[in-house]
């Protein structure tokens, strides 16, 4: 079976090989090489298969046609729910149910919501998800960031859509004469939601109700997804339904389990049926409008088009010279998953829910405003990237945080479903703000340093506000301690525990803040963040040489295993989170006895299999040899990253791809350069995949990376010269990157 699958995925992406050019010639099309197939079975790479378990073997995303950033994307669905952890789409899966237009956080764990999916049958009325499901072959499934096309062959209906950032288009072909429908439901599996046939507009419209995960489980998040979908011909009857039950000529149904509307109609044989669906955070009028807007006709060839220039327009900010087609198709690939979220919230005018708004709304005048932030994950390497060539989005990003904290008084720590969470640990919302702002990115006021270091340095005084959601998790004691004890279970998180890894986190964050403290000239804040940041030393075990959990008293615990995972560390073993200090590496160094012992550690844990690239809290691990004296060692452990952890079958990611973290962090290993400590404008260098890199800088420069022969042998820097000045601490300053120019890499096979 696993063979027939893999042979049918050649078959599918032939493509990807015949129209590459065997020279390294410059590329026009970009999209060419995006395969969104990538990362929608379980993990093949090394470390997945090591340290991942269940949902983290699998790297949860869609093969979405989608707008960057949008507040929709459109997708194939083979699953009919909006539970935790289950991805509409799944490689193995052989019957699609319908095309969906999501809100899932691309590549994550959490939760679908207000989602909406269409599907068209033909000859007998199936409306039951359950049951209208169609055969497809991956052989016939062609899947671009810019169109979707199946043959359905239950039904002899060929299926193709494309989208816009509010709104999407499908065409459906019925290769057979006879009696067709088009079926849509809202994906609500507690019976909630509302449908309505409006025939004269030949359009049907509803909505899903939201309801909220983590903290706050299962209260309703104050808005719904709305949608409103019209369709190019005219019905000859209609209903809505209720799972197998058919309420012909009905307008409208509410509140009934999987509950949906239909449009029933004759087709000849070969005729092309088009659909159009607009959606909306705030109402139905507002999803109409945005409809109206962004698809005003049912040119669907028009808004393939468009979407096709766009995502060209976005890939090709960064510009790779290659003669190896699977290098090409990888790095692609994860510039396209890089721009998946967060998400565009606002509807055409600029209105959008009020962040933990209780069904109120509010309106951007401009820019957008955008919800849905991994931030846990998207700190380290995604926000970074955007910051380095895109940041006019994160400008905007960056903003709606500032706005959620000061509408509720709390900067969010995890922000999904547009409401408070603390999902994960830390409080990265400060990092990315932070980062934003010491790279000029952003200004920040005094009110806006305010919120931050009210996130820092207080809890919220009531105890409602504090299981919502709002404040960091377990302040009080890491305030007491310098440390988050073990005595400290961190009861109202979703993430229980996890003492040692909080501590280390937050000093990070602390760090972020002091930057943002320096900056401003807010001296005593700035020192006295500098000393929380140091915080890390506070859960170092000097007897094992290594983090591990500690006692209100000050003593370590003995329940300890580096290679196990602990109940006091995040997703990981004390061994794998052991390397988190960011901020201060020199000072883990010393720590840890100097960087012969260091690095002795750092090579035993590569040569026995520990590093997981699968989870976020290491991704920063192989650059560490840059900082002790051993720059080659990262060179090397690097590319072999690339070359293992990253592939271009369905499998082809090592773990969830965390709404491009992972994708973001393939990035910055292949052009050569990577942010160790995302608050700290410097970037560790490791050096180029490709002989030529052409980056197109946020403010319109140009950075241009040349290693001549690099290869898998030829992977040893010899010498950097930037702007003919010589480079040897192997630092890169994002000052001097932004100001463009060249950056010579002279490349050897020894070190």
């Amino acid at each position: 079976m696993i063979k027939r699958i893999f042979l049918l995925f050649l078959v599918q992406f032939v493509h990807y090989r015949t129209c590459i050019s065997q020279n390294s010639q410059r590329i026009k099309d970009f999209t060419q090489f995006v395969n969104p197939i990538i990362g929608t079975a379980p993990t093949s790479t090394i470390s997945g298969l090591k340290h991942g378990d269940g949902t983290e073997q699998n790297a949860m995303v869609q093969p979405s046609v989608t707008m960057p950033f949008a507040m929709t994307n459109w997708t194939p669905q083979t699953t009919n729910t909006e539970k935790k952890c289950v991805s509409s789409y799944y490689y193995r899966d052989s019957l699609i149910t319908g095309f969906r237009g999501s809100h899932w956080l691309s590549g994550s764990c959490t939760q679908e919501y207000g989602s909406v999916a269409i599907m068209p049958v033909s000859g007998q009325l199936v409306c039951n998800p359950l049951k209208r499901g169609s055969l497809y072959s991956h052989t016939s499934e062609q899947s671009t960031p810019y169109y979707y096309k199946v043959e359905l062959e239950t039904y002899h209906i060929t299926a193709e859509m494309t989208a816009t950032t509010r709104c999407g288009i499908l065409c459906f072909t019925f290769k057979k004469e006879g009696d067709a429908h088009i079926v849509i439901n809202p994906n609500n599996d507690k019976g909630e939601g509302f449908v309505q046939v409006i025939p004269e507009k030949k359009e049907i419209v509803g909505y899903n109700p939201i309801r909220r995960i983590y903290q706050g489980w299962g209260k309703p998040a104050g808005f719904s997804g709305y949608f409103a979908m019209r369709m190019e011909k005219s019905a000859d009857s209609y209903g809505v339904f209720s799972g197998d039950h058919f309420y012909h000529g009905k307008l409208q149904l509410n509140n009934q389990q999987n509950l949906g509307a239909f449009l029933s109609f004759r087709v000849k044989k070969g005729e092309q049926v088009r659909v159009k669906v607009g959606t909306s955070f705030v109402s139905i009028s507002q999803a109409q409008k945005n409809l109206d807007a962004e698809i005003p006709d049912f040119d669907f060839d028009s808004i393939q088009r468009d979407l096709k220039s766009r995502w060209n327009e976005i890939l090709s900010k960064i510009e790779v010279e290659s003669n190896q087609p699977d290098e090409l198709v990888k790095f692609y690939t994860a510039m396209f998953h890089s721009f998946q979220q967060p998400r565009t919230y606002n509807d055409v005018d600029g209105q959008y829910p009020r962040f933990d708004g209780n069904d109120r709304t509010d309106t951007i005048c401009n820019g957008n405003y955008y919800g849905d932030y991994s931030a846990w994950d998207t700190f380290r390497a995604l926000h970074p990237l955007y910051n380095l060539i895109a940041p006019e989005y994160n400008t905007d990003m960056v903003r709606s945080l500032l706005t959620m904290g000061k509408v509720r008084g709390w900067l969010p720590i995890f922000p999904q479903w547009n409401s408070y969470t603390s999902a994960m640990i830390g409080d990265h919302t400060i990092s990315i703000i932070a980062e934003a702002y010491v790279k000029k990115v952003v200004n920040l006021t005094e009110a806006d340093y305010l919120l931050m270091r009210h996130n820092a340095t207080e809890t919220p005084a009531h105890v409602e506000e504090y299981a919502s959601g709002k404040g960091r998790r377990a302040l009080q004691s890491y305030l007491k301690y310098g440390y988050i004890p073990l005595e400290d279970s961190v009861k109202e998180a979703f993430h229980k525990n996890e003492q040692v890894s909080r501590t280390l986190e937050y000093a990070y964050d602390d760090y972020a803040l002091a930057q943002v403290a320096k900056k401003m000239g807010k001296s005593n804040d700035y020192h006295y963040f500098m000393k929380r940041a140091q915080n890390y030393q506070n859960v170092f075990d000097p007897s094992v040489n290594n983090m591990n959990g500690r006692f209100a008293n000050g003593k370590f615990t003995t329940d300890y295993d580096k290679n196990k995972k602990m109940f006091y560390v995040t997703e990981g073993t004390p061994w794998q989170y052991n390397w988190y200090v960011p901020q201060d590496v020199e000072g883990l160094i010393r720590l840890m006895g100097g960087r012969e012992r260091f690095n002795h550690t750092l090579d035993d844990f590569f040569e026995e299999g520990q590093y997981w690239h699968g989870n976020e809290p290491g991704q920063q691990i192989p650059f560490l040899y840059t900082y002790s004296g051993q720059p080659w060692k990262s060179e090397k452990v690097v590319r072999e990253i690339l070359k293992t952890e990253y592939g271009t079958g369905p499998g082809g990611l090592s773990g969830n791809d965390d709404s491009g973290q992972m994708s973001a962090w393939y990035i910055f290993g292949a052009i050569g350069f990577y942010p160790v400590c995302p608050s700290l404008p410097e970037y560790a260098v490791s050096g180029p995949l490709f002989e030529k890199v052409t980056i197109k800088l946020g403010n319109g420069k140009n950075l241009i990376l040349s290693a001549p022969g690099v290869s898998e042998i030829n992977c040893y820097i010899k010498s950097i010269h930037f702007n003919g000045k010589e480079i040897t601490n192997y630092k890169f300053s994002h000052f001097d990157l932004i100001q463009g120019g060249k950056i010579d890499f002279e490349m050897t096979n020894r070190y």
